[in-house]
Formats: C-alpha cells, sequence, structure tokens
C-alpha cells in the first residue's frame, strides 16, 4: 500500500506549522493550519475538538505564558502514517540576563493533506513544567519583576535556520 502523502507534502507542512505557531507567535495564523474539525489532545490542561476552538484556546494560553518560547530540537516524518512528531524545549530565558530555563515536550502531529492537519497530541514533562515554572517566578522576583513582559527569545537552540526567531517577540512583530 502507497503513503497518502510524500515525505516532501509533510516536511513542507511541517515546517510551516512550525514557522508559523513556535517562530512566529501568529496563532490566528497558525489555528488556520488545523483541519475545521481537527482534534487537539492536551493530556494536561484539556482536549478541543474543531479548528476554532483550538484557536481561542491557543490565544489567551500564549499570552499567558508569554515569556515561553519553544525550541526546536528533532523531528522525524512518518510517511507510513502521515505523521510529524517533533521533541522540543519549553524555555524561558532566565532574568538574569545568562541561561535557560526549560522543560522537554514531544508533539505528534496527524496529516489531513492539503498543508492542515487534522490531529495533534502535546506531552510535556509535568513535574519538569512545574519546577520550571517556580525557578522562574523566584529569579524574576530576585532579579527582574518585570522581565516576563520584555518577552526575551534569546536561545533558539542549534536546530536549522527555519527553527529559529528573532531575539525578542517585539522584534518578531515589528519585522526586524
Amino acid at each position: 500500500m502507497m503513503a497518502p502523502f510524500s515525505r516532501d507534502e509533510l516536511e513542507h507542512a511541517f515546517q510551516r506549522y512550525w514557522q508559523t505557531g513556535a517562530v512566529g507567535e501568529r496563532w490566528d495564523d497558525w489555528a488556520d493550519l488545523f483541519t475545521e474539525d481537527a482534534e487537539y489532545v492536551e493530556h494536561v490542561l484539556g482536549n478541543l475538538t474543531g479548528r476554532e476552538a483550538i484557536r481561542n484556546w491557543i490565544k489567551p494560553i500564549m499570552e499567558e505564558y508569554c515569556e515561553l518560547y519553544t525550541v526546536y530540537e528533532w523531528h522525524t516524518i512518518d510517511v507510513e502514517r502521515g505523521r510529524a512528531i517533533v521533541y522540543m524545549q519549553n524555555r524561558r530565558d532566565h532574568p538574569s540576563g545568562s541561561g535557560v530555563i526549560d522543560f522537554p515536550g514531544i508533539t505528534v502531529l496527524d496529516y489531513a493533506g492539503n498543508r492542515l492537519w487534522k490531529r495533534e497530541e502535546d506531552y510535556w514533562a509535568v513535574p519538569g513544567a512545574y519546577k520550571a515554572t517556580e525557578t522562574y517566578a523566584a529569579a524574576c522576583q530576585q532579579l527582574d519583576a518585570q522581565h516576563k513582559q520584555k518577552r526575551t527569545r534569546f536561545n533558539w537552540g542549534n536546530g536549522p535556520a527555519w527553527t529559529r526567531g528573532a531575539r525578542t517577540y517585539f522584534e518578531r512583530q515589528s519585522g526586524r
């Protein structure tokens, strides 16, 4: 049996997904990369059904955690299942100006064709997320109470160029 989608199609759709969301933080455009009836499985924060439910959830959650950005580690394409799997770090820059505070995650994406995804399932290290949040809050309290609002993105990791963005959310917004 032949795979329904080519590796190139899946790869291009995944890179578009990554650049729109993780790098670009264009959450309306990112939500538009899902089918109208897409399933979003979030084991900690709750499951969603439908593109508009995904949009209405992602925008406020990403605003609430505006200091957090997603750093690419690796991905793989499963042509037979029409799937992309990505391993990442959920990252905050340390308020001291040196270092990062991370916790890992994995996302599994099922492709629908036509540059759209029909399902996303997220896994993340819950104890690590809580510890990272506590560490970040304590460092902000001690070093820079306004750090969260600076929305720094100083360390995008060592992934390919398409996985990295601007040094701050505001630089990206202004097109610099």
